[in-house]
């Protein structure tokens, strides 16, 4: 997952380093009152910037290793992005939510770096929900570029701000694996990590996806819908690289 709240800077880039910058995490004013003082806030606001910044730096199957043998990260890490949650102009999980209210109960749903599994909470169809940790009983723990699921069982695969390994192209093809044949691939993800929209459609392209659609207008994050084609993923030729999420530091 990935996290925001709305601010005026036009460029998200600040420092120039071709990061993808994020407005800072929220600790509050000096009126806010609650049991943690501002200076215990200021540190779990940083350790949270420190994960996050790990989960977009490294591979998935180290994020796996570290959050298999230190769990408790995982649930600090998902404390702080609930944090944030509240700060979101839009959040794109109730954009997901109302996309599967729209279509059959019958679907088969696959929710790839689902935190909480809200979406499974909340649709009708049958979701698949997988994370690095299971948070709780909907939540099927593992490798998301390694999910456990047989060839072509999923209707619709969705990537909720969870493109967030350094190896993300491997999610695809994983989700290329199990998605039927023109079953749908959802995609929400921070805007300001893309350097070049169209070749990351290129991209997906030659990993197997047809676009169907793009919404580029809210000002955080993006929506793509593509479809599954009968083309084998060309994974290991493709290149496009996603700017991790860097927190700006207040």
């Amino acid at each position: 997952d990935g996290s925001w709240y709305e601010d005026d800077d036009e460029d998200d880039d600040e420092d120039g380093d071709g990061d993808g910058d994020l407005p800072g995490y929220d600790v509050g004013d000096d009126s806010d009152e609650g049991e943690l003082s501002k200076e215990h806030q200021i540190l779990k606001a940083a350790h949270f910037r420190i994960l996050n910044e790990t989960l977009y730096t490294q591979k998935s199957d180290k994020a796996h290793k570290l959050f298999r043998e230190e769990p408790d990260l995982f649930f600090e890490y998902h404390e702080g992005f609930k944090t944030q949650v509240a700060l979101w102009p839009t959040n794109p999980v109730d954009v997901f939510i109302e996309m599967l209210s729209k279509k059959p109960p019958s679907l088969i749903v696959g929710d790839f770096g689902c935190g909480e599994a809200a979406i499974s909470a909340r649709a009708k169809q049958k979701v698949h929900s997988f994370d690095l940790v299971a948070v709780n009983k909907n939540v099927t723990a593992c490798d998301i570029a390694h999910v456990p699921l047989r060839n072509g069982t999923l209707d619709i695969a969705i990537f909720c701000l969870s493109l967030m390994g350094t190896n993300y192209l491997d999610f695809i093809q994983e989700a290329n694996r199990v998605l039927k044949l023109h079953g749908e691939l959802h995609i929400a993800e921070v805007k300001s990590r893309f350097s070049n929209i169209e070749h990351f459609h290129k991209a997906m392209k030659d990993m197997g996806f047809d676009l169907r659609s793009a919404e580029e207008g809210n000002k955080m994050f993006v929506l793509f819908r593509y479809v599954k084609s009968a083309r084998n993923p060309k994974r290991a030729s493709v290149r496009y690289e996603l700017k991790p999420c860097i927190y700006k530091r207040r």
